[in-house]
């Protein structure tokens, strides 16, 4: 068999053939593995002159095999591979070199043993059974075990046990029946076993007598509850009639059978009764809806620079909020929930928030609130947001919530009560009291280690979600391996939007043969957006961190999820939202002696220099596992491994029979999430229980807002619509590789009706280890609907690819959305079976029809810094709600820039499509708030603002102003100018030429301009529109320079500027009070050939940005 030959490794990936080649550093050498794009194919990689050569091997419709060699060499087929291995060790066979050195497989160091739990096993097939003392019951003697043997049989075991069972309440024939069973017939099941029967025909024998009377009575109730059914569900199931057949003609189902269909068939007939009886009286229990009844917050609220304490009352089923001065006393005023336009979180102060409300005449106010802590605030803002989608008009949600809990239950059966798992009740970020009755709109359940059922612990999850909510969820789907599950729960008005539900599962124990390691994973669509969620039990023991990477990267490479038709990727990038959660049980590095320490830190709630040691992170930091995946913030103890039936104590020694071992205690239950560029996802929650104490184990719980679309109906003439198209040019990819090959990229998206090849890309240079690949002609793909409100939505999947073998190289991920306005310029990772592979950078350019974007509901909820809004005062009416400047909190790392041209504020980014990001780098990404510093003006992933530009083209007052950040979340970040590689440069388009440098927008305060530049300062304000508003105080005059000449008396402003690079305008405006230069007042360098129009640039709109470069 050619898998025992020293060539042949199997399924291995491209990237290890590669590592193992260069090891052997010999020409000739080689080594056969799987094609990773076709199946049943094989790929033949020689070595040569240090550069890896990949030849594919392709079975014909006779199972003859072939090597696709050079051109104008004759095909030669072979029945064998080592009939085709031996031919080419010939020369002049096609190939770079013949063949010489074959590569042999590296062994895998032997895992450690390891308790394992076993799944349930049928009895052993080879029993006997000894003589009595006094040689009765001779026929359940079998055959005698050899002379080393003086166990007591089975038989005899069970007749002890049924000699001491009081037997008096049964009957005298079922007391013969059980006991001939265990004399006789269990002998003969054992037999039969042995013979290959597994059915235990004296068994089902037995239980058909026990039973005699209960079956007949399943066969005379049966047609009397079908009868039933048939009354309360109309039209008639055409299953019924079989069901019946089933169950009443089919004499040999066994009665376990029988009575579990009866059971389905009854609770049916519940489900269907209570429905229709709730509705009637219109209950909206039970079943149905969740009344979450009014809730009301202690706040204080500014006026005139006295805080005076009062009530707000969240009314979510009646749509309101009311202001009162008193808890008790009477409801002053309300504002109904179209009336609440907005909620701005403040960030210097946590329990800070600003209402966007309007009043009458089409005026707005804010109200500025101060809640006793963040907790309340955000309970509050959840309320909130609950009461808006509630009375939304919209027929499909564009936001649902999800809950994410993960629990390695230790073998034990769970405690009676364990709501505080599903309440986000605990340690960490956890969830305020005022929120308890709201649901999550789907529940994903992760376990591990765990001793029940799966109908068993899916009934345990239901009930206490009932319990907490008052709403039965529907069961969609489960996936069990061993003791691994993954249980997906959904609100019952979800059931019809949930689809192409998929589930698998991988084994990585040992020898990837046992399923006591590996993963289980579920996806389905809801609506229009497809979720991924793997949960997976990892190798235990500190010191095998490097198998724990293998058996994640095993996981990817052979999970099957979600639409086959993006088969050429893995689960990484198949899915606009994967989730991986479980017992990952990577550990923190630190030696075994300094155990109390770390108790005593984590007593003291010291996490952070636990966690800087924790193996995970900085694996995700190094990039060798979980590339470009997000993990909120860790702000709970450790969750293993304590003493069972205590949270107080950890048990970090295990003493075994080669000595003591220890298990410091670790982050071992995480959950991480990665999204593609630009989506609304939000993490609300992440922390462990307390109080749920039956394992060494703390369940964990992560709770998520995540954007959603839904199918798409345009309002306008599809037929007289203008098309859209998607121009991707100046593509320039990167290759960590030592193969010898040329390269095309294909184009993957739900808005084409068909992938799209690019033409050959020509390599132009190659480094050690890597391959530098220009793709110069432009790709221009056509979407099937070209409305922005559809459109914009849309990622495009670029795969970097191989000509001669078709194997990817390499996926990354560019949203449409960072194209909105103009030609946008990006940069993105390329990975393939996670790992980094290489970056792509090039420009794209998308056309779109006229139409407009509705508001989504995330759009309702922005995070905004304060720091100028306290001066105003509270209560005031104007046009626009300016005085605070918001930012969507979804995706800080994708704030684009924002600059103008031709009037048109332009949300899109030079780097915006970023699809890398890590936790020590800020490259554009999906990353959480507290990672990245908030850009404070930009827009949503929607393009939604807080302070929209009016339809007269211009921007609203204090549209720009730098004590709440930049415009360009570029500015403030470096590293997202440029790839990190010291030998890549963007590539200069021909753009460059006819494209004008931007110009950063006047910020518009109440500031007095100069003495000597007055004039012309005033003339550039008047000129654009903007004036300043309401000029109450005396102004402060603040001297600056112009234009680099110094006001006299006063040196230049220094600028920073990069090492190797000309000096340009810093980055981030300044503030007048710190700087004695305006920010209005910074011009960029003119590139070659462009002449400066001094006029031009005073009366021209302002624009914002950077130069593409």
């Amino acid at each position: 068999m050619f898998s025992q030959q020293p060539w042949y490794h199997g399924n291995i990936t491209r990237s290890t053939a590669e590592d193992l080649l260069s090891k052997a550093a010999k020409d000739g050498s080689f080594l056969l593995r799987d094609s990773e794009s076709i199946q049943g194919a094989y790929a033949l990689c020689v070595l040569y002159q240090n550069c890896v050569y990949t030849y594919r091997i392709l079975p014909n419709e006779e199972k003859k095999l072939s090597v696709q060699a050079s051109e104008g060499v004759p095909i030669r087929f072979f029945s064998a591979l080592p009939d085709l291995v031996e031919a080419y060790h010939k020369e002049n066979m096609g190939l770079v070199t013949h063949l010489q050195y074959p590569v042999q497989k590296e062994e895998e160091p032997e895992d450690e043993s390891e308790p394992i739990t076993l799944p349930p096993q049928l009895p052993p097939r080879n029993f006997t059974s000894n003589e009595g003392k006094d040689g009765q019951c001779d026929p359940c003697r079998g055959m005698e075990r050899g002379a080393e043997t003086t166990q007591a049989s089975f038989s005899d075991t069970y007749l002890q046990r049924l000699q001491q069972i009081d037997l008096t309440n049964l009957t005298e024939d079922h007391q013969k029946f059980i006991q001939d069973y265990f004399c006789t017939s269990l002998f003969l099941d054992a037999e039969q076993v042995q013979n290959g029967n597994p059915t235990l025909p004296h068994f089902k024998k037995l239980t058909l007598s026990i039973c005699k009377n209960l079956n007949s009575e399943i066969s005379r109730t049966l047609p009397s509850l079908e009868a039933l059914q048939k009354v309360l569900d109309q039209p008639v199931s055409p299953g019924s009639g079989r069901l019946r057949n089933q169950l009443s003609l089919d004499g040999n189902q066994s009665v376990a059978f029988r009575l579990e269909q009866l059971t389905k068939l009854i609770f049916s007939i519940e489900d269907k009764i209570k429905s229709t009886v709730f509705e009637s009286v219109g209950y909206e229990g039970g079943h149905r809806k969740s009344l979450i009844p009014p809730v009301t917050f202690e706040v204080k609220s500014e006026s005139i620079g006295i805080s005076n304490k009062m009530y707000l009352k969240v009314d979510v089923e009646g749509g309101k909020v009311y202001f009162k001065k008193s808890k008790d006393g009477p409801e002053e005023k309300y504002f109904v929930h179209n009336k609440i336009l907005q909620l701005v979180k403040s960030q210097k102060l946590q329990n800070r928030l600003v209402l966007v409300l309007e009043t009458e005449k089409e005026k707005t106010q804010r109200k500025d609130f101060v809640f006793d802590d963040t907790k309340k605030r955000e309970g509050f803002c959840q309320l909130l947001q609950q009461m808006k989608n509630k009375h939304s008009e919209k027929p499909e949600p564009d936001m649902i919530t999800i809950f994410v809990g993960t629990w390695n239950m230790g073998n034990a059966s769970p405690p009676q009560n364990i709501t505080s798992w599903f309440l986000s009740k605990g340690q960490g970020k956890t969830r305020d009291d005022t929120a308890n009755q709201i649901p999550h709109d789907i529940y994903v359940i992760g376990t591990q280690e765990d001793p029940l059922g799966e109908k068993e612990w899916v009934d345990i999850v239901r009930s206490s979600l009932r319990d907490i909510t008052n709403i039965s969820f529907k069961h969609i789907v489960s996936q069990t391996l061993w003791s691994m599950r993954i249980v997906v729960l959904a609100k019952p008005e979800h059931e019809n939007r949930i689809s192409h539900v998929f589930s698998d599962s991988v084994k990585t124990g040992i020898a990837n043969a046992l399923g006591n390691k590996g993963a289980v994973g579920v996806s389905f669509m809801f609506n229009r957006t497809s979720f991924g969620f793997v949960n997976s039990h990892l190798t235990s023991g500190s010191e095998k961190k490097l198998r724990r990477n293998q058996n994640y990267i095993s996981i990817l490479r052979f999970l099957n999820l979600g639409d086959k038709k993006q088969n050429p990727f893995d689960i990484t990038h198949r899915f606009p939202h994967l989730f991986w959660l479980g017992d990952l049980n990577y550990r923190v590095d630190f030696q075994p002696q300094e155990a109390e320490n770390i108790v005593m830190k984590i007593k003291q709630q010291q996490y952070q220099e636990l966690l800087a040691k924790d193996q995970l992170s900085t694996e995700m930091k190094e990039g060798k596992v979980f590339i470009d995946y997000e993990e909120e913030e860790i702000t709970f103890a450790p969750t293993y491994r304590f003493e069972r039936d205590t949270r107080d104590k950890y048990a970090y020694t295990k003493t075994k029979a080669t000595g003591i071992k220890y298990n410091l205690p670790s982050w071992c239950d995480r959950v991480l999430r990665k999204s593609y560029p630009m989506v609304h996802v939000v993490c609300n929650s992440y922390g462990c229980t307390n109080d749920i104490m039956t394992s060494d184990h703390s369940p964990v719980f992560a709770t998520f807002d995540v954007g959603v679309t839904s199918q798409f109906v345009s309002k306008n003439d599809l037929s007289k619509e203008a098309l859209g198209a998607i121009k991707f040019m100046n593509c320039v990819a990167v290759i960590y590789t030592k193969s010898k090959t040329k390269f095309f990229m294909e184009y993957h998206s739900s808005c084409l009706e068909k992938f799209v090849k690019s033409a050959e890309g020509e390599n132009q240079e190659s480094v050690e280890g890597s391959i530098k690949v220009r793709f110069g002609a432009q790709v221009e793909l056509t979407p099937i609907i070209a409305d922005p409100e559809y459109l914009l939505d849309q990622h495009i999947l670029i795969c970097v690819k191989s000509t001669d073998c078709d194997e990817s190289y390499g996926v990354g991920c560019v949203a449409l959305r960072s194209a909105e306005s103009s030609y946008t310029e990006f940069c993105i990772k390329l990975t393939h079976h996670g790992e980094r592979t290489g970056e792509l950078t090039g420009g794209i350019q998308l056309h779109t029809s006229q139409g407009k974007q509705t508001e989504k509901l995330y759009d309702f909820i922005k995070v905004g810094d304060d720091t100028g809004a306290s001066k105003a005062k509270t209560g005031d009416n104007t046009k626009a709600s300016t005085a605070v400047l918001t930012t969507d909190i979804s995706n800080p790392s994708y704030m684009g820039v924002g600059f103008k041209s031709n009037n048109q504020a332009e949300r899109g980014s030079r780097t915006a499509a970023y699809s890398g990001h890590s936790a020590k780098d800020t490259t554009l990404g999906n990353l959480s708030p507290k990672k990245t510093g908030y850009d404070h003006s930009t827009s949503s992933p929607t393009g939604k603002t807080a302070a929209p530009v009016p339809e007269d083209g211009q921007p609203p007052e204090m549209f720009d102003n730098p004590l709440y950040g930049s415009m360009s979340g570029s500015r403030g970040n470096k590293d997202q100018v440029s790839p990190s590689d010291a030998h890549f440069a963007f590539p200069k388009t021909d753009l460059d030429a006819d494209r004008q440098p931007p110009v950063p927008v006047p910020r518009i305060r109440s500031f007095t301009c100069s003495e000597t530049k007055q004039s012309s300062t005033t003339i550039a304000i008047s000129s654009s529109g903007l004036q300043p508003q309401n000029i109450n105080k005396k102004l402060v005059v603040p001297s600056r320079s112009e234009g680099g000449i110094a006001v006299s008396g006063r040196p230049p402003v220094p600028v920073k500027s990069r090492t190797g690079q000309p000096q340009e305008p810093p980055l981030k405006p300044r503030d007048y009070r710190d700087s004695s230069e305006l920010p209005s007042k910074i011009r960029l360098p003119a590139r070659p050939g462009q002449t400066k129009d001094v006029h031009h640039e005073a009366t021209q709109p302002p624009k914002m940005g950077r130069p593409l470069k």
